[in-house]
């Protein structure tokens, strides 16, 4: 089962399995795996919800024996991803970690759910439980939207994080910048002409972001193509992609699973691809919330610490716990 809500719409969609067409699948962030849904994309009401969600009877046991990384261990190897970053000159690397959760005997997701979508109106919003993955999450990272009649394309360069009270320094400037002319340089391989808007503040809950939007035109054809281009993006993997996600591999102490990869939903209208950041494992004894942070040569490990435990709240703070 799946419920999710698309960005600045409050219908609660499903796929309602009545036909083998893929209504919405999630993508790993390595490529290799796939979980879809199938049938029409159908709005679910409000009781037949309250009589369907998953439960902790429905979970499976968090058997991956993991300990979360401790602060004083992700900055040691947060410096020694700092030192990689200056020794080859990178504009950016994605180092992320995973808060693990334990603290509760049950949770009500449904309701965790309600309080996701009402915390976070412009992001996509989804809770599934496919009988061996149960995720959560919410965020509005657009990798994609193709529009199937015009064939318009816009995508977004999203990158740097502070508090919404606090002022942008160079830190987080720098860290979009490559972000941006990442998806410029893309994009110039499928369209002579691309709309470019001017970098803007992105509100996601109690965080926001650097945000600069996109806008062009391209063949139907090459819509996979594209998307496969632009995927893993700097603001999830960092620059040069290659080498960056060599050391993801090297120095992140957990495989990301569903985590920095991406979803698509395809409706009669649109093909819409959303990047799965703010989001979370459920198991039935554990909570497995995924984090991270774009790194500089600027970067200071406690000051990426606090922002990734900011990051986690997106999800925490809207648990429902007994």
């Amino acid at each position: 089962m799946i419920y999710f809500k698309l960005p600045f719409d409050e219908r609660l969609l499903s796929a309602d399995e009545k036909n083998i067409k893929n209504a919405v699948s999630f993508y790993s962030y390595n490529g290799l795996d796939q979980i879809s849904f199938y049938g029409n994309i159908v709005e679910v009401n409000a009781e037949e919800f309250i009589h369907t969600s998953i439960t902790k009877k429905e979970l499976i046991n968090d058997s991956t024996n993991s300990a979360a990384e401790t602060k004083e261990e992700y900055c040691k190897t947060l410096q020694e991803v700092i030192e990689v970053i200056k020794e080859n000159n990178l504009p950016k690397l994605v180092y992320s970690r995973r808060k693990i959760f334990t603290d509760f005997n049950t949770i009500n997701y449904r309701e965790s759910f309600k309080n996701l979508c009402e915390s976070y109106p412009n992001a996509f919003r989804y809770l599934f439980n496919d009988g061996q993955n149960a995720w959560m999450g919410a965020f509005s990272e657009v990798l994609g939207r193709f529009n199937k009649t015009t064939h318009e394309f816009e995508t977004m360069a999203l990158a740097g994080t502070l508090p919404v009270s606090e002022e942008w320094s160079e830190k987080e400037i720098e860290e979009q910048k490559p972000v941006t002319t990442y998806i410029q340089e893309i994009l110039k391989n499928y369209s002579d002409h691309i709309k470019q808007s001017e970098t803007y503040d992105h509100i996601s809950g109690n965080i926001k972001h650097l945000r600069t939007d996109f806008t062009t035109y391209i063949k139907a054809e090459d819509l996979d193509k594209l998307i496969q281009d632009l995927h893993p993006t700097p603001a999830v993997c960092g620059i040069p992609k290659d080498f960056c996600n060599e050391n993801i591999r090297k120095y992140e102490k957990f495989p990301r699973e569903f985590y920095a990869g991406y979803i698509k939903i395809e409706t009669e209208e649109s093909i819409l691809y959303f990047v799965n950041l703010r989001c979370a494992r459920l198991y039935k004894d554990s909570v497995h919330v995924f984090v991270g942070g774009g790194i500089t040569a600027q970067s200071n490990p406690e000051k990426e610490w606090t922002e990734t435990e900011l990051k986690s709240e997106a999800i925490l703070k809207n648990l429902v716990i007994s």
